[in-house]
């Protein structure tokens, strides 16, 4: 039976989804490093313990209360596409849209960039310490999980097609399994360059020129010039009220106002009156996530390129017009445009003695990214760049310099305008659908944050349905291939099978269409959290028991 308790911390906690990285952190906080310090060390750490969900060579999110300053701080160290990644070359080449693996679907990595921005304004160590824990265990090896076996076994053909990552992670001809160890030595390398020399020696030193020089050997585009360029931003977080609280997302480039507004429009109803997890709860749940990922996916890309009408999304009247279109007793018909997307990322969150709070989400979009090592660093490169579509109609349409939208959105709610609660999850399009339900459960219900992240989960999205319409089905003068397209895809509800209170049969009843998935599996995400108590101001930390998760305090 698993636990439903939380972990409870007087000094500092640490919630991660590698007990390694939580480890990490924990360290760094006895040291004497502060929230920030240790969220880095412990995404340094994941880099290694968890390749599979992100890497130096991918992006990075980061939400940051600062106490001393009262203020709540966004990192946006996602990057941008090449110079050279335009929808002409992919013309050229016959492509109707970006490879999803390899080296074209690389765009400029941003969490490097990320890291010693958020350790320079806010860190209070020196980035050499910070980084310790994560190059011991790439030098020294760092014991393969189940779970990091079972997705190194997946990932075989893909890390086989390029030298420098198979010499990694198929060093014995094979992926090393659970029991064994992982040694990332020519990363190990790396991080100590970075902890000597600084971001520089990413973005236009010796460890930029290994990159680019391999990833346009193998066909990509990434230069130089694209690596120096790169730099990331402090914006605004985004946030609206609920139930009292104010919950806060990151704003576009990411799907952060996918969330706020499904709880704008889950917050005018009596959801307790319904009782948790019950088809009433579910439905309403389902139909505000329809509404809200139709108006991300019209509207939500870069703001730098593209008008995104932040304030209409995240209006109380708007959510009022929205919620005029739920019927109670019927699905509706699906409105979004495309396709679910999966994605393998990691989040984490840290709270210290002082007040700090990190929110902190990191990726390489699909599960080791590209496949692709960039040269002798031993980093991984994100496929991030595959996000983009090459319909020169839709709103994430590929342009050089151009941020795609993300998926990838930390989240942090304040309670009379001090922290209250550091939460998030990975899950690629599931992420906001896992937000709401996390919230729903602590705020409505009164759950903690390790009931309600323990709690069975689904997730919704339009998914092709098997067996797949085959091209020669089409007969022409009867019906169009567009539409013929569209018979294959359909919403889907995916839920775990601990679905056992007679909801899913009464969905159905509804008209959602009901698919069951295995309990505890990743496609449901790795949710973290800290909550901060504010009578007592102890830290309550959970971690998702669907990975390798652990929440410790001190």
């Amino acid at each position: 039976m698993l636990s439903e308790q939380p972990v409870y911390a007087s000094r500092g906690m640490v919630a991660c989804a590698n007990y390694f990285a939580t480890q990490a952190g924990v360290r760094i906080l006895m040291q004497g490093g502060n929230a920030i310090d240790a969220a880095i060390a412990a995404n340094a750490t994941m880099t290694v313990a968890y390749p599979s969900t992100c890497s130096a060579g991918g992006d990075i999110f980061m939400l940051i209360w600062h106490e001393k300053s009262q203020r709540l701080y966004a990192l946006n160290g996602s990057g941008r596409a090449p110079q050279g990644m335009r929808p002409e070359y992919f013309a050229v080449q016959g492509m109707q849209s970006i490879p999803e693996r390899g080296p074209l679907a690389i765009n400029v990595p941003g969490a490097v960039d990320g890291w010693f921005e958020a350790i320079g304004r806010f860190g209070s160590l020196p980035v050499e310490t910070v980084l310790s824990p994560a190059i011991e265990y790439a030098q020294d090896g760092v014991p393969v999980t189940a779970k990091l076996g079972g997705w190194l076994a997946k990932a075989e053909l893909l890390l086989k097609r390029w030298d420098s990552s198979a010499n990694i992670f198929l060093a014995d001809k094979r992926p090393p399994r659970a029991g064994e160890l992982l040694r990332q030595p020519q990363l190990a390398r790396t991080y100590r360059t970075l902890a000597k020399e600084g971001r520089d020696a990413f973005y236009s030193g010796p460890l930029a020129r290994s990159i680019t020089d391999y990833v346009q050997k193998v066909g990509g585009v990434l230069s130089m010039e694209d690596m120096r360029q790169h730099h990331s931003d402090w914006v605004e977080p985004i946030s609206t009220s609920y139930r009292g609280y104010d919950v806060y997302e990151f704003p576009p480039n990411t799907q952060g106002i996918t969330a706020l507004e499904m709880l704008n429009i889950i917050e005018g109803y009596d959801l307790k009156s319904f009782g948790y997890q019950s088809s009433e709860y579910l439905h309403v749940l389902l139909e505000a996530k329809k509404l809200a990922f139709a108006d991300r996916d019209a509207y939500v890309s870069d703001p730098a390129f593209v008008d995104v009408p932040v304030e209409r999304l995240l209006s109380k009247g708007y959510a009022e017009e929205q919620r005029k279109r739920i019927n109670m007793q019927k699905a509706s018909a699906s409105v979004t445009s495309g396709l679910e997307k999966e994605g393998d990322t990691m989040y984490l969150c840290v709270a210290d003695g002082e007040g700090n709070v990190v929110s902190l989400i990191q990726s390489l979009y699909m599960g080791f990214g590209s496949g692709v090592v960039g040269g002798d660093t031993g980093v991984l490169l994100h496929n991030r760049g595959a996000y983009f579509s090459l319909d020169k109609r839709h709103v994430n349409y590929l342009q050089p310099g151009k941020r795609t939208m993300h998926t990838l959105t930390p989240a942090m709610v304040l309670r009379d305008e001090k922290p209250y609660m550091a939460i998030g999850t990975m899950g690629g399009d599931a992420q906001p659908q896992i937000h709401a339900q996390l919230l729903t459960a602590m705020l409505d219900f009164g759950m903690n944050a390790q009931q309600a992240i323990s709690a069975p989960r689904w997730r919704s999205g339009r998914m092709r349905l098997y067996p797949p319409v085959r091209r020669n089905d089409y007969i022409p003068g009867q019906r169009g291939l567009d539409e013929l397209a569209d018979r294959d895809v359909s919403e889907v509800v995916i839920m775990e099978k601990r679905f056992t209170n007679g909801a899913p049969l009464l969905l159905e009843m509804l008209g959602h269409r009901i698919q069951f998935e295995e309990s505890w599996g990743d496609g449901m995400g790795h949710a973290q959290a800290i909550r901060i108590h504010p009578e007592t101001h102890l830290f309550e930390g959970a971690a998702d028991p669907r990975c390798d998760g652990l929440a410790l305090g001190w």
